[in-house]
This record gives structure tokens, C-alpha cells and sequence, in this order.
């Protein structure tokens, strides 16, 4: 996990260090209250910025070069999505990671994949006997290819950083060759998350399960939805299992066949 800032009490004193997290642009097409929210979350779910870490307007603009009315919104955005909390005459910190609801959070996007996998299977299908299937699945489906590709190489070097990024847009990807606007939207949001989540955690992300993505796409280029929605539930709730099964969330899994996976497995580690 990257190092906490430099002064955990105040990320005023962060100024030595002032470029956000590697990847995250300044100010994307979204404007500049969209590329600092983005920023501010990459540096709170990389740690960057840790939870508990008082947060301002002035500290954030100096550090992230901007005026203070952007930086505001900003915070106020990422209030809302659960990163940032703000108390009246206290101010704003770096929220706690949310670890107590990880098995939910793994659920819903266990629910968001199997849907995801299943319409981009059925597209598939009905793309083929198509004249002319549209770019946008075209475009995905090459970044696709690239990213598994990308992903064999890092599992091959062991670079497991590097394969954490990837895994995340191979999956937003599959989702945009759905052809929703909703479904990568909401994706997003319940993987920045997760993603957090794993900041928490003492051990590294393996390389395990990437085996799995070509069989998935294979799945969806054949259009077979329900194989598709099957390999997709199972790689994702094989990482719900080993998340839980390594860090001691509060009441495991409100699921029973999680949960008692969860307990075979810690059963097998003692």
C-alpha cells in the first residue's frame, strides 16, 4: 500500500507532495470539480490520503493546484459516495474504510457482473447476425484483448500492482459490451469500493483467478449468456470468499454458502 501523508493529522502539511496518484488526471472532460474528485478519491483508496487525515479546502487546492470553490465540490461529491465525512465546526477527514460491509459490497457487485456477463453474451450473439455491428462494441472488445493480454505478461513478471489496474478495467470494459450506459456507471462506483477495501488488507491481491478471463470472454463471444453469467458469479464470489476469508470482517457472510466457505477455508489455514 502506497505511504500515508505526510502528517496524518492534517494533510495541510502535504504540499511537498502535490501531484495526485499516478493515472489520475488533473481535469478530465468532466471539468475541474470532476478531475479534483477524482484525485482526491484515487489518493484516499491508494492511502495517499488515510482515513482519519483532516482534509481542507486550502491544503487540498495548494496540493492539487487549484482554486478553492472546485476543491469544495469536490469534497461535497465525495461525501456523498462515502469517502469524505464533514461535522459542523470540526471539519472534513478521510472516512474509515468501510470493511464491515465488504460482504455487501461484494454481493451487489456480484449482482452488477452476472447481469453484465449475460448482456454482453446476449449482444453478442445478436450482434453476429448483424450487417454491421456498432464501434463502441469493437472498441471494447479490442481494449479487451490488449488488457488480457497485459494481464498475462504481469502475472508471468509477478507484477501484481500493475494487474490490479488491469483487472478493474477488464471488467468495466466487459460491462461497456453491453452497450448500457448505466451498467459501467454503476459498476464504477461499487469497485471504487472494493478497491478501497483492499487498502485495508494486509496481504496482496493474487493472481489466481486471472485464468478465468479468457474463458469469460470466450463465453461472451460465443453469446452464451448463461455460461457467461455462471464463470462471471463464480470468479467474483471466489474473491468475496477470499477477501473474508483473509480479513476478519464482522459476521463473515449474511450468504450460507459464503459463509460457510469462509469458515472451511480459515478452518484449512489454522
Amino acid at each position: 500500500m502506497p505511504p500515508s501523508s505526510p502528517d496524518t493529522s492534517d494533510v495541510a502539511g502535504a504540499a511537498s507532495d502535490p501531484a495526485p496518484a499516478r493515472g489520475v488526471p488533473a481535469y478530465p472532460s468532466g471539468g475541474v470539480s470532476s478531475g479534483i474528485q477524482d484525485a482526491i478519491r484515487r489518493d484516499v483508496i491508494t492511502g495517499r490520503l488515510t482515513p482519519g487525515d483532516r482534509v481542507t479546502e486550502a491544503s487540498l487546492a495548494q496540493r492539487y493546484g487549484a482554486s478553492r470553490v472546485p476543491v469544495r465540490e469536490a469534497l461535497r461529491a465525495l461525501e456523498s459516495e462515502g469517502f469524505i465525512e464533514s461535522r459542523p465546526h470540526v471539519g472534513s477527514r478521510v472516512a474509515a474504510i468501510p470493511v464491515d460491509d465488504a460482504d455487501d459490497l461484494f454481493a451487489v457487485r456480484e449482482t452488477l457482473e452476472v447481469s453484465t456477463a449475460r448482456r454482453a453474451a446476449l449482444r453478442a450473439a445478436a450482434l453476429w447476425s448483424a450487417d454491421q455491428p456498432p464501434e463502441d462494441w469493437f472498441t471494447a472488445r479490442r481494449e479487451i484483448a490488449a488488457l488480457l493480454d497485459s494481464g498475462d505478461d504481469c502475472v508471468a513478471r509477478g507484477d501484481l500492482d500493475a494487474l490490479v489496474d488491469i483487472h478493474d478495467r477488464f471488467h468495466l470494459a466487459v460491462a461497456r459490451l453491453t452497450g448500457s450506459r448505466t451498467l459501467p456507471r454503476l459498476l464504477r462506483q461499487v469497485s471504487w469500493k472494493i478497491e478501497w477495501l483492499y487498502a485495508a488488507e494486509p496481504q496482496e491481491r493474487g493472481s489466481r483467478l486471472w485464468p478465468e478471463h479468457r474463458r469469460l470472454v470466450a463465453a461472451i463471444d460465443a453469446g452464451d449468456a448463461e455460461q457467461a453469467a455462471a464463470l462471471m458469479a463464480h470468479h467474483v464470489r471466489e474473491s468475496r470468499i477470499g477477501y473474508l476469508t483473509r480479513y476478519p470482517v464482522r459476521g463473515a457472510s449474511a450468504d450460507p454458502a459464503v459463509a460457510a466457505a469462509v469458515d472451511e477455508r480459515r478452518g484449512a489455514g489454522r
